[in-house]
């Protein structure tokens, strides 16, 4: 049977399992099973309208499946599908104003002389 693996922020919502066997033809179709054992997952996985949504990333043995036949994929025995959500986030330069590039730069947390790199 292909086997799910649920990343971590997820596991709360498939009763704490890193992964999870199921009896499937596609990538659709285990993805669908997972989603009837526990549908607390559903809202993280799928828009309103039933969807993979967009941050959701799925890969069949390290493959994108974006780039196969989507959920259409087959799936066979021994089969690992992984869920990954893209992960945004961060803060660009124009947060610090008051920065110089070469402050930007300094590998040091903090200057370590008058004629550091930072001045």
């Amino acid at each position: 049977m292909p086997k799910i693996h649920i990343p971590t922020p997820l596991r709360q919502y498939s009763g704490k399992q890193a992964a999870v066997e199921v009896k499937a033809d596609t990538v659709g179709a285990a993805l669908s099973t997972l989603i009837q054992r526990h549908p607390d997952l559903r809202r993280h996985l799928y828009t309103d309208d039933g969807k993979l949504r967009a941050f959701v990333n799925v890969y069949l043995n390290d493959e994108d499946v974006r780039y196969l036949q989507k959920e259409a994929t087959a799936v066979h025995e021994g089969d690992s599908i992984s869920i990954v959500p893209s992960i945004a986030g961060g803060a660009d330069i124009d947060g610090f104003p008051n920065l110089r590039i070469a402050e930007l730069n300094c590998p040091c947390q903090m200057c370590c002389c008058p004629t550091c790199c930072c001045r």
